[in-house]
């Protein structure tokens, strides 16, 4: 076995690297290609999530291969090979099989336990095999890690020591600052509210599942595709008539009477405006929601009152003027201020400085702090607002900033800064849940009054805090044992063909001497010869039987691969006749890949 997996993921990157990194459809496509054409590989195959990406090949050589198959990804993700190196981890052989078993089985996932990732590795497999780059040691590596997660999530507990990536946003939209629900019981959270899903790909899907399960009123689904968009409005809408919602995950619920409609991808910005929640994962390589669209998706509304009443809506019926009820939700510059705001990577996102939002100085020394507090300090600033700090708050603050700036070098990067004592933020009358890779909602979001944004990067840090079930050391003994029980079965299988060969040798020489016997004794009637023959073969398999079954156990063991080398050494085996035994092997087994390559293609085509 010669398995190599070069890769990066959300626990060796940071996010924004992760970002750049991420390869479209076709990209994808053309690295299982180009890897598979170049010369220290002979398969290839691609788990590209939204916070993976990893190239598992079968290469012959590993310096070589590691060399080959980190430029590639260099070469297809557009991000410079110098750049990329420092987070790149590599596993070889029995250590890429345990990676990719753990990744099957939610180990390495983001939220310990998640289910989602078989999904994931499934399409992985399918795509591998549609490109023929997946041959018999990638086939049967990912089919046993679709076995492996199955196995780990149905005999142990793992499943409650995490949950789909989904369900742990929402938890974190409703059990956020500014969610306004105690307890963070997302059920009660989501009840009653309209959701709008932007993508209907497997991601979307399944958060439109979880949504119709939490019993949201409405689901809006936007796709740049209108067919997909339908198809899933569609969906939700016959699981919610028959009072039965069968989500991706299989968990099962009754919704509250939710319905589903689609819209085209053009008309976001007005469902924005309706929406309580949004969820989007597409493979849009630019912003899907900007920082201007959603400020302009909450100018106007309110939080729901004790009462439950609609944003916009009082007892009576009457709309209800809400402008100026929320604090402002500018993203432009303050005048006055002497900074250069546009050249912090923050306030590119969203041009303005606001001590509200601490995000906008990340990155930003000592020294500019203490230019901007004397700006504020000589009360530069329009204040007409009462609602507004005061000048003193402000000077406190930035105070404090500039000591961080001090200790540490530099503000520390941070999207998403705790709120100062004593300035409460606003209930939001939007949350939006981002799953793409890269970011569909612009970061800026997080500094908007009204606006809860939770992203990857965000989940990666609430999901460190996330308790592990004791059901986890369970799940690495299973992997443990799958890892040693695969690579037993692939060196015996390395084995197969020089036994094989050894036996059809050893067949011929008893048939060579049956003839020379007959050219002896050509009196010899049909009985006797049949007993010589059948005697003659009994002796040879019983002097083949021990060694044969012996140096497969030891071929099964670490370290075993080259007892195949000494037994064609020790029986002269003609290297040919081994090389014919594995064509006809792999003839087979192309066989069985075509099989399966329809098996998945029409389940692909029953699940749409």
């Amino acid at each position: 076995m010669s398995l190599l997996v070069v890769g990066l993921s959300h626990r060796s990157a940071p996010v924004s690297l992760l970002e750049r990194a991420a390869l479209s459809q076709d990209a994808q496509i053309k690295l299982l290609q180009d890897t598979v054409a170049a010369e220290p590989a002979t398969e290839a195959a691609l788990l590209a999530t939204c916070n993976r990406i990893e190239l598992y090949a079968d290469v012959d050589k590993f310096h070589a291969g590691v060399a080959e198959v980190s430029t590639l990804l260099a070469q297809h993700s557009g991000v410079g090979l110098d750049e990329l190196t420092p987070y790149l981890y590599v596993h070889y052989e029995d250590r890429a099989v345990h990676h990719l078993f753990s990744v099957a089985c939610g180990l390495d996932s983001m939220v310990v336990g998640e289910g989602q990732v078989l999904g994931q590795i499934k399409d992985s497999l399918a795509l591998s095999q549609e490109l023929h780059s997946a041959g018999r040691l990638l086939n049967d590596l990912f089919q046993q890690a679709l076995r492996v997660g199955k196995r780990a999530h149905s005999e142990t507990g793992i499943d409650r020591a995490g949950q789909s990536l989904v369900t742990f946003g929402l938890q974190q939209l409703a059990g956020g600052r500014g969610a306004g629900v105690a307890g963070g019981s997302v059920e009660s959270w989501a009840a009653g509210k309209k959701a709008l899903v932007i993508g209907a790909g497997s991601m979307s899907s399944l958060a439109a599942a979880t949504l119709a399960r939490l019993g949201v009123a409405e689901i809006v689904v936007a796709n740049r595709t209108p067919d997909r968009a339908e198809r899933l409005a569609q969906i939700i809408n016959e699981n919610s008539e028959n009072s039965q919602y069968e989500g991706p995950d299989g968990h099962e619920g009754v919704p509250a009477s939710v319905s589903a409609r689609a819209v085209p991808i053009e008309s976001v910005p007005f469902e924005l405006t309706r929406a309580d929640i949004a969820v989007s994962c597409t493979g849009a390589t630019g912003l899907v929601l900007t920082a201007e669209i959603i400020a302009a998706a909450v100018e106007g509304r309110a939080p729901v009152d004790e009462a439950g009443l609609s944003p916009r809506r009082t007892a009576q019926g009457d709309v209800r003027d809400v402008r100026g009820v929320l604090p402002p939700t500018s993203i432009g510059t303050d005048d006055g201020c002497p900074l250069d705001l546009s050249a912090g990577q923050a306030v590119q996102e969203s041009a303005g400085f606001s001590v509200m939002g601490e995000a906008a100085v990340a990155g930003m020394d000592a020294a500019t702090l203490e230019q901007h507090a004397a700006w504020v300090d000589n009360g530069t600033v329009d204040r007409r607002d009462a609602a507004r700090r005061t000048p003193d708050d402000d000077r406190e603050l930035i105070a404090a900033l500039a000591l961080t700036a001090a200790t540490l070098g530099r503000i520390p990067e941070q999207r998403r800064p705790e709120m100062p004592a004593g300035v409460p933020r606003p209930p939001a009358v939007l949350s939006l849940l981002d799953l793409a890779m890269p970011r569909d909602v612009d970061a800026a979001a997080h500094r908007l009054a009204g606006v809860r944004l939770v992203d990857i990067e965000s989940l990666a840090e609430a999901s460190a805090d996330v308790p592990m079930a004791a059901d986890v050391d369970q799940v690495r003994r299973i992997v443990a044992d799958e890892v040693a029980a695969f690579g037993a079965a692939l060196r015996a299988a390395h084995i197969t063909p020089t036994v094989v060969a050894l036996r059809a040798m050893a067949a011929d020489v008893v048939a060579g001497e049956i003839a020379r016997l007959d050219g002896r004794l050509p009196g010899l009637d049909e009985k006797h010869r049949a007993e010589i023959t059948q005697t003659v073969r009994r002796v040879v398999d019983k002097l083949l039987h021990a060694p044969t079954v012996r140096v497969k156990q030891l071929a099964a063991e670490p370290g075993g691969a080259g007892y195949a080398d000494a037994l064609r050494t020790l029986f002269d085996l003609d290297q040919e006749t081994v090389a014919s035994v594995s064509r006809a092997d792999r003839a087979d087994r192309a066989d069985e890949d075509a099989d399966q390559i329809a098996e998945t293609n029409a389940g692909s085509r029953g699940r749409a």
